[in-house]
């Protein structure tokens, strides 16, 4: 038994999950429908600057972060009752976030194809 490569891993999670196009995000961002959640690590959005009214979950606490029975859970961080929209770089760690929050339960979940660096050509503000 050999072990999975990252590539297949982001594979299996992009046939699993939901992918919005860059357009699609921003609508849902603009009608206020969705929590717009960057999965960078800190160090990118000190680099990089962040996605105006987005929430910053590293990818390493999200899990923990979105269980309610978990100690790290943040009450109010997120409108549970809107579609959660990850984010990451460039689309392949919010894949598999993605496709981990829907095994945990979450229904409305969905990812940025293309990330942060489609997502400042798309017309996202970026703020630093």
């Amino acid at each position: 038994m050999g072990i999975k490569s990252s590539k297949e891993l982001v594979s299996e999670a992009l046939s699993q999950i939901k992918t919005l196009t860059t357009s699609e995000a921003l609508e849902l961002v603009n009608k206020d429908k969705c929590n717009l959640i960057d999965l960078r690590d800190i160090r990118e959005l000190e680099k990089t600057g962040r996605i105006e009214n987005s929430h910053h979950i590293p990818r390493g606490m999200l899990e923990f972060w979105m269980d309610p029975d978990s100690p790290y859970f943040k009450e109010g961080k997120i409108d549970m009752n809107k579609e959660m929209v990850l984010f990451c770089a460039g689309g392949l760690r919010s894949a598999l976030a993605t496709k981990s929050l829907k095994e945990m339960g979450f229904e409305k979940i969905s990812h940025v194809e293309g990330g942060f660096s489609q997502m400042k050509i798309a017309g996202f503000k970026v703020i630093k």
